[in-house]
């Protein structure tokens, strides 16, 4: 094989590069400014149309971006032979979010599946956003409308959440928890916020009997399991198990989250952490939202993994009354 190589080989292969970048560039100022005249006109003449259209298009973008992120930070994981639980906030919180996707997104698979079965996906998929679309497919009102219903679910547990943990006190052996018990009770449900050391000081009713993971009843532990949005009617080994591995996520998220500083957040990033944790944030400031996160990690920062129970509860004792006195 005869190989020229010169001056003017160079030349021409700078040549045909360049004609190539900027065939390529021009291709693509065409289609982002024809893109931009599709969307302009869907604004104007269908504008109910356009929001969904937008939303989609913005969507799978960000969801693309989600996907290859997860992607890396997989590799680096099986790569280096880093856990889960040793990754920094940001990548710990970006693979929790695409698993969950992918969870949402494995029944719209197999329905799929038949021939012609696309059409029936994309009708159910417009029927229930809720349940069947990623979060990057939801517009802004359905983003609010959507979050709003997640915490009227969970409000709609509080009080008996509440009267389940007053009703173990009796099978507290200790008088001295068991007063302690019965104080932090009757203070959150008479509306006022409990501090950090009020939840400390009972601790130790969350390891075993009788607020322990598994050695609460089974009532209790379905009502619990509504403020981590899970089904309560699952069988009580799978939803123990399921409300387990969550308690510990959270837990690890926590300890990353220290590390990183809520400072280091952003308003919208604050925002889905407190949303995580039980918080109901529509009515808060940010500010107010931060100092809640706060309160949360200083006890968050006390708990074993033997503990995790506390947190849950917390999701209740912690966040109902915020940001009463």
């Amino acid at each position: 094989m005869l190989v020229i190589e010169g001056p003017w080989t160079r030349l021409l292969l700078y040549d045909y590069r360049h004609l190539m970048y900027s065939t390529s560039h021009v291709r693509q100022g065409l289609l982002q400014r024809a893109n931009d005249q599709v969307e302009r006109f869907l604004e104007h003449r269908f504008p109910a149309f356009y929001i969904y259209y937008h939303t989609f298009m913005k969507g799978s973008k960000v969801l693309l971006q989600d996907l290859i992120e997860a992607r890396k930070i997989k590799v680096k994981m099986n790569t280096n032979g880093i856990a889960f639980k040793e990754l920094p906030y940001r990548e710990m919180e970006r693979l929790r979010l695409v698993r969950k996707d992918i969870i949402k997104a494995i029944p719209m698979f197999l329905i799929s599946l038949p021939p012609f079965a696309i059409c029936l996906v994309f009708t159910l998929m417009y029927l229930f956003p809720r349940q069947l679309l990623f979060h990057h497919f939801w517009t802004p009102q359905q983003q609010r409308d959507f979050k709003k219903l997640y915490h009227e679910q969970r409000a709609r547990h509080h009080y008996s959440i509440l009267m389940g943990i007053e009703s173990t006190a009796p099978h507290v052996e200790k008088w001295m928890l068991r007063s302690h018990l019965l104080s932090l009770c009757t203070k959150v449900q008479s509306g006022t916020h409990p501090s950090v050391s009020d939840l400390l000081v009972v601790q130790g009713l969350f390891t075993g009997h009788p607020l322990g993971l598994y050695k609460m009843r089974s009532s209790h532990m379905r009502l619990l399991s509504t403020q981590l949005l899970l089904t309560p009617w699952l069988p009580a080994f799978m939803a123990r198990r399921r409300m387990s591995a969550k308690a510990l996520e959270m837990l690890h998220l926590d300890r990353a989250l220290r590390d990183l500083g809520v400072n280091q957040l952003s308003d919208s990033e604050v925002d889905e952490a407190c949303d995580l944790r039980g918080l109901d944030t529509s009515r808060l400031s940010f500010g107010q939202c931060r100092e809640w996160l706060q309160q949360w990690l200083q006890l968050s920062s006390h708990v074993k993994e033997s503990e995790t129970s506390l947190l849950l509860h917390s999701m209740v004792l912690l966040s109902v009354n915020y940001p009463s006195p």
